[in-house]
C-alpha cells in the first residue's frame, strides 16, 4: 500500500547549500502542520560529463578517471571497472592480487561508514560522537596510507592483478594486522556508546520507516536495502570474497535507526573479513601478464559499493578505447527510496531520513 500523497500547505526548499547536506542536491519538501505530504530531490547540478568523456579513450585512462569519480569510495569504482576487461578478455587474476583487492576494499568500506556516522550524528546534534567518528576512522586510513602509498585514491587494481606497490611485505601484513586489535578495540567502544546512548536511540528509532515493499519496488539497494529486510550483497557473487567468511547483516525494521545500526554491525563483519585477508595472506605474484588487449564486446560488472549496488559497462574497440560506457552508482536509486521513507515524517525527521541511506552526490554526479 503506498503512503498518502496529501494536499501541502507549504513548500520548504533545502539547499543546493545547507548545513544539512555535505554535498550539493536540493530537496523540496511540502508541508502540511509542519508533516511531509510529499518530497521531491533533484539531483546532477554540479555533472561531471564522466560516461562521455570516457568514449574513445585507452582503457588504462579509463581507469584513472573512473578511480576519481569517488573519493570516499575510490577503490571500488577502479575495481569494478578493472573487473569488466578481466571478465570480457577472460584475464585470470593471482590469489594474492585478489585478497589484498579486498582488503584494500574492505577497509575503504568501513572508513566510509565511519564518515556517515560523523554527518548522521553531526545532524542529530551530538558533536562530541561526530568528532570521535573520525578518531576512530584515523588507524584505518593511516592503514589504507602504509599498504598502497595514499590515503585516498589508492590506485590498487590494475588489470590481470594490483599495483605492486600495494603488495605488502611480510612485516607490513603483520604491522597492519597489529594495529587492527586496538583499531577494532575503540571502535567497538564508539559503537557501544552510540548504541546506548538514549537520546540518539530515541532520536532515530521509529522514524524516516522504508517497508520491505516499498525498498523492493523502488530498488533499494547496499545498506538501506539490508535493513528494511531485503538481503542482497554483491560480495556474496564475487570470486574474490570466496576465501573470506563473513555474514550478510539484515534487519527488519527498516527504520533510520535500523539503517545506523545495520552499518554499525557491518563495521565488524568487514574487520572480520581484514584479519582474515592479512592472516592466511598467500604467497606468490600480484599481477598476471599473460594477456592481450584488443577488441572486447561489451561487458557488464556489479560490484558492492559501501552504500550499495555499482554499476560498469563497456566494451573496447581493436586499439582497446573505451566504447558505450555507462556507470551507475546506488545514491541514485536509494535517494529515491527516501523520498518514499520521509512521507508522514516532520520536516526535522526528514532530513534526517534523507541523510540516513548515505547519500553520495560526488558519484551521482558523475
Amino acid at each position: 500500500m503506498e503512503k498518502d500523497r496529501g494536499e501541502a500547505d507549504v513548500e520548504i526548499p533545502v539547499g543546493l547549500v545547507h548545513p544539512a547536506l555535505l554535498e550539493p542536491y536540493r530537496p523540496r519538501f511540502f508541508l502540511q502542520d509542519e508533516v511531509v505530504t510529499d518530497c521531491e530531490i533533484t539531483l546532477d547540478s554540479p555533472h561531471r560529463g564522466i560516461e562521455r568523456i570516457m568514449e574513445g579513450i585507452p582503457v588504462d585512462k579509463c581507469n584513472i578517471i573512473t578511480e576519481r569519480i569517488c573519493g570516499i569510495c575510490s577503490c571500488v569504482h577502479l575495481w569494478n571497472s578493472v573487473r569488466v576487461v578481466e571478465k570480457g578478455l577472460k584475464i585470470e587474476v593471482p590469489e594474492r592480487a585478489q585478497y589484498m583487492r579486498v582488503i584494500i576494499n574492505e577497509l575503504e568500506r568501513l572508513t566510509s561508514h565511519l564518515i556517515f556516522f560523523g554527518h548522521a550524528l553531526e545532524i542529530i546534534g551530538h558533536e562530541t560522537l561526530a568528532m570521535r567518528a573520525f578518531i576512530a576512522r584515523e588507524p584505518f586510513m593511516i592503514m589504507l596510507g602504509e599498504l598502497s602509498g595514499n590515503r585516498v585514491h589508492y590506485a590498487c587494481p590494475i588489470i590481470g592483478g594490483i599495483r605492486p606497490r600495494c603488495n605488502p611485505t611480510d612485516e607490513l601484513a603483520q604491522k597492519c594486522l597489529k594495529q587492527l586489535a586496538p583499531a577494532a578495540e575503540y571502535l567497538k567502544d564508539y559503537a557501544d556508546r552510540i548504541l546506548q546512548d538514549a537520546m540518539i536511540m530515541s532520536r532515530i528509532d521509529g522514524i524516516g520507516v522504508l517497508t520491505k515493499e516499498e525498498a523492493i519496488k523502488f530498488q533499494a539497494v547496499g545498506p538501506t536495502a539490508r535493513a528494511s529486510s531485503v538481503e542482497k550483497d554483491y560480495r556474496t557473487t564475487i570470486d574474490d570474497f570466496k576465501y573470506f567468511d563473513w555474514d550478510v547483516v539484515v534487519l527488519d525494521e527498516g527504520d533510520v535507526k535500523a539503517r545506523v545500526v545495520q552499518r554499525i554491525l557491518e563495521c565488524f563483519e568487514i574487520l572480520k573479513i581484514v584479519e582474515q585477508g592479512f592472516k592466511n595472506l598467500p604467497a606468490g605474484e600480484v599481477r598476471n601478464r599473460d594477456w592481450k588487449l584488443g577488441k572486447m564486446p561489451v561487458t557488464t560488472c556489479y560490484h558492492e559499493a559501501p552504500r550499495g549496488e555499482l554499476y560498469d559497462s563497456y566494451g573496447l574497440d581493436e586499439k582497446g578505447n573505451v566504447r558505450h560506457y555507462k556507470n551507475r552508482t546506488p545514491t541514485l536509486t536509494n535517494l529515491g527510496c527516501m523520498e518514499v521513507a520521509c512521507l508522514g515524517e516532520h520536516l526535522t525527521d526528514a532530513v534526517l531520513t534523507l541523510a540516513s541511506c548515505d547519500p553520495c552526490i560526488c558519484c551521482t554526479n558523475r
